[in-house]
Formats: C-alpha cells, structure tokens, sequence
C-alpha cells in the first residue's frame, strides 16, 4: 500500500477498500476457508456440542508488554470457549479502524492476530472492516465470534457447585491489568511486568479430564472477586478466600499498595479459575502445575453455607466482605 495512514477512503468500498483488505487482512489471516469474494463461509464442524462465544475489545494503548489488542483478542474468545469446555475452531473478525492510525501499526497488528490464531489452532473464516472518523474511535476496536467443540457429555455450569468445593487459580492475578497501567505511563512508573495474555486451551483440557470439576472461567474485567460474586450469586452459597493463598507477583502487589488497587479485582487475559470437588483438588493442582501455563496454580480457597457474600480470610487472620466493584478501576483495559 502506497498510503501511510489509514483515511475514511479506506472504509468506502473501493480500490482503496479493497487493498486494505488484500494486502492486510488476507495476507496475514490467509486460509483454505477464508475468501474474501463470499459474504458467508462455509465451514465443517465435527461431531460433538457446538459453542458460540462473541466479545469486543478495545485497550489503550493497543501495544502492551506482553501483547496487544489483537493477541487479546484471538485468546479472549478462544479462552471463553475454552473455559466452556469447547476446542475452539473457527473465528469471525471485525474491525473498526480509525481514521488516522499509522496503516505499518495496524499491519503489526493483524499479523500479531495470524500468529495467536495459528498457535491457538483457530482460523479466521470470514470477517468486515469499517473505518470511522477521527476522533471516533480508539484507533482500532476488534469484534470477533468464535465457534468451538466440546464433549457432548460435559456440563460445566455453575449449577454444578457444592457445599465443600475448593476454588483453584491457575496462576498468579492482576498481572494484565497492571502491565496496561505501567504501558500508559500516566503515573510516571515503569517496570518488566509482561501481561499475562495467552491460551488457556491447556488448562481446561487437562481440567476436562477431572470429572468433578464443576464450572471454570476466566477472570477477564473485574478480575478474581468478580468471578467469585457471580458465583454468589448464582448458587446461594458463601465463597471463602484465602488470601496469604492468592498468588500475586511482587511488582503487582507493590503498585497496587502505591495506588491503591485492590490485585483481586484486575483484570486477567491467561488465567483459569476452577470450582473442583475436594477430593479431586490435588490432583488437578498437580496436572496444571506440570504444564508452564500452569506452573504457579495455587487452591485460594472454598464453597461453603453460609450468607451469599464473598469472605477474604486476611493474612493476619481477620474477615473481610469483599464488596462488589463499583466504579471501574483501570478503564479500556480489555
């Protein structure tokens, strides 16, 4: 392409549309299945329960230690077919360009989502852009659609969750949030944190092969304690954390005291929270800790009776209630 930044003329149907197409998009997501002449793919699925997941995602700045929006995007809806106990497959992709953005970054970012695409094992099979003004827009929002397998016999639900469950946490928390902060720079701070952006698709397959695991998710917006609340409020039950149990790294939890934040309620982009029967605790902390997504999986804690509220059990020994999140912290985050 001969222009350097993307103009509205980009987004208007014709030559220019055309080649930002072509030489963007197809060059980079190019697959047997995906033709950018049809208005619908056609795909193959195999045997088994068809899942379908959509998500949008918008991050400032759009490069990040770690990732970026397009690497985000590819592990958000396939993490969120993953934690449903699907194989993701197939993807859909959308974007909204805005008017202004340097054409070599959005390249940088398509190529990005190739890669994660190719390691998670998914293809992008069909897919729109649009570009809006300039000042519209983030400089580029992703949407995308995912469609996976899973198993016709697993039930993963939050129905599913007993008195006496345990919690697990497959690594340590906050890590996103606080590299997205740090990339900002708009407190001045700098640090070597990477966000934790990656496939959780070895994870829940390890998982699926426990029986008594009962739900998992992945604690994207609002962090661990909003995934706990939802639990809440889903069964009735009282969750119980354990918080000298929680791993955090060092820098999180160092600019989190500085700042003020709260590493429960951050965002993750590569983690697994699962509810699992007690007596299968140990060995599925065992099986993710054999794999390197897995390696610093910790129990952080337990389903009880009791009033429906989420209890931090503190390191010093005392009860705290862990509200709801209100405001929001760490804006365009994910």
């Amino acid at each position: 392409m001969q222009d350097t930044h993307i103009s509205l003329a980009h987004g208007n149907g014709g030559r220019l549309m055309r080649e930002l197409i072509d030489e963007i998009f197809a060059r980079h997501l190019q697959n047997e299945r995906l033709d950018t002449q049809v208005d619908a793919a056609a795909i193959d699925l195999p045997p088994g329960r068809v899942l379908m997941t959509t998500d949008g995602f918008t991050v400032q700045p759009l490069e990040f230690p770690g990732g970026d929006i397009g690497t985000l995007a590819i592990h958000g809806t396939c993490n969120d077919l993953a934690v449903s106990g699907a194989t993701p497959l197939f993807l859909t992709l959308n974007a909204f360009i805005e008017e202004g953005i340097e054409i070599a970054l959005l390249d940088r970012l398509v190529a990005s989502i190739a890669r994660a695409a190719s390691e998670s094992g998914v293809v992008v099979v069909a897919g729109d852009t649009k570009v809006v003004r300039r000042g519209e827009g983030g400089g580029l929002y992703l949407a995308t659609t995912g469609v996976g397998i899973a198993p016709p016999a697993l039930s993963l639900s939050m129905d599913n969750v007993r008195d006496g469950d345990r919690i697990l946490v497959s690594g340590p928390v906050g890590d996103h949030g606080i590299c997205v902060m740090l990339a900002r720079e708009e407190f001045g701070m700098r640090g070597q944190l990477q966000s934790d952006a990656a496939s959780v698709l070895p994870l829940t397959l390890a998982a699926r092969d426990f029986g008594a695991v009962r739900f998992m998710r992945d604690p994207t917006r609002g962090g661990l304690a909003t995934v706990m609340h939802e639990l809440v409020h889903a069964t009735g039950l009282q969750v119980r954390l354990d918080q000298a149990a929680v791993p955090v790294s060092d820098e999180v939890q160092s600019v989190c005291e500085m700042l003020g934040y709260d590493p429960l309620f951050l965002a993750c982009e590569g983690r697994v929270v699962a509810i699992v029967s007690a007596e299968q605790t140990e060995g599925l902390l065992a099986a993710w800790r054999a794999l390197p997504e897995g390696a610093g999986a910790a129990q952080i804690g337990e389903v009880v009776q009791g009033r429906a509220r989420v209890v931090l059990v503190t390191e010093l020994g005392g009860e705290r209630i862990l509200e709801e999140l209100e405001d929001d912290p760490l804006p365009r985050i994910c």
